[in-house]
C-alpha cells in the first residue's frame, strides 16, 4: 500500500514539475510577464487636413483664363453616356446641356424631370456653381437622381466647362484673384544708405558747441630759429 502511495506521489510531483518548467518556459519565450514594445512600430495615419490648411491652387479665374475646351471635349467624354450638348439633342439618362451655362439650375432643359433636390435649389448655373457641381453633384444638391462622383482635378473643371461654353455661350467669367506683392517694410525702403535724417543740424550744434579757448592747429604756424615748428596757442 505504501509503495502504490509513493509511487503515486511522485508521479503528482513530477507532473507538477514539469507543468511549472513548461510555464516558465513559455513566459520566457513569450515574454508574458514584460510589456514590451514591437521592434518596429507602426505608422500614425494622419487624418484629413484642417479647412483651409492645405493649398488650394489656383483660383477659379485664373483656372479659367488659361482652360483649353479641346482637353475639356475629351473630359467630357466621360459625360456622354447620359447627356448630349449638341443644339436641339434628345434629352438621355441626364437633360441635354446645350445653353447650360448661366441657364436656371433644374430648369434649362425642356420636358426634362429634374430631381426636387436640383429644381428647388434655385440660382442659375454660373461658373462658380457649375465648378462645385462638377466637383460632387451629390455636394452640391444632397438626393440628386445624378451618380456621377465628380471631376477631382480643377484644372479638367475649368476646361470641360470652358468645353461646354462653345456650346450656347456663358455667363461672363470671373476675374482671376490679383497677384500678391511682397510688402516693403518702412524701417528698410531700399537697398542703399541714404543720408541720416538730422546728421547735418548736429554736425552744426556741434561745432557751435566748441569752445573758442580750444586749442586750435593753424595754418600759420611760427616756425622757430631752430627749424622747429611752434603751434600757436
Amino acid at each position: 500500500m505504501d509503495d502504490r502511495f509513493n509511487t503515486a506521489a511522485g508521479w503528482v510531483l513530477g507532473a507538477a514539475i514539469v507543468a511549472l518548467g513548461a510555464s516558465i518556459v513559455s513566459g520566457m519565450y513569450f515574454h508574458a510577464d514584460s510589456a514590451e514594445h514591437p521592434e518596429e512600430a507602426g505608422y500614425f495615419i494622419e487624418g484629413a487636413a484642417e479647412e483651409g490648411g492645405a493649398d488650394e491652387g489656383p483660383d477659379l479665374g485664373t483656372l479659367l483664363a488659361s482652360a483649353d475646351a479641346a482637353a475639356g471635349e475629351k473630359v467630357f467624354a466621360k459625360c456622354t453616356a447620359c447627356h448630349t450638348i449638341d443644339q436641339g439633342g434628345a434629352n438621355g439618362i441626364g437633360p441635354n446641356l446645350y445653353g447650360v451655362m448661366g441657364a436656371s439650375i433644374g430648369a434649362h432643359a425642356a420636358g426634362f424631370a429634374y430631381s426636387s433636390a436640383l429644381s428647388e435649389k434655385g440660382g442659375d448655373w454660373t461658373w462658380e456653381a457649375m465648378d462645385e457641381w462638377l466637383t460632387s453633384p451629390r455636394a452640391f444638391a444632397s438626393g440628386t437622381k445624378m451618380s456621377f462622383a465628380g471631376l477631382s482635378k480643377p484644372e479638367d473643371r475649368a476646361n470641360v466647362m470652358e468645353f461646354m461654353s462653345t456650346y450656347g455661350g456663358a455667363p461672363a467669367k470671373p476675374e482671376p484673384a490679383p497677384a500678391e506683392t511682397e510688402e516693403v517694410s518702412e524701417d528698410f525702403p531700399g537697398d542703399g544708405l541714404g543720408p541720416v535724417e538730422g546728421a547735418e543740424a548736429g554736425a552744426a550744434e556741434l561745432a557751435a558747441g566748441m569752445s573758442a579757448d580750444q586749442p586750435v592747429a593753424t595754418a600759420n604756424a611760427a616756425t622757430n630759429t631752430d627749424g622747429a615748428t611752434k603751434v600757436d596757442e
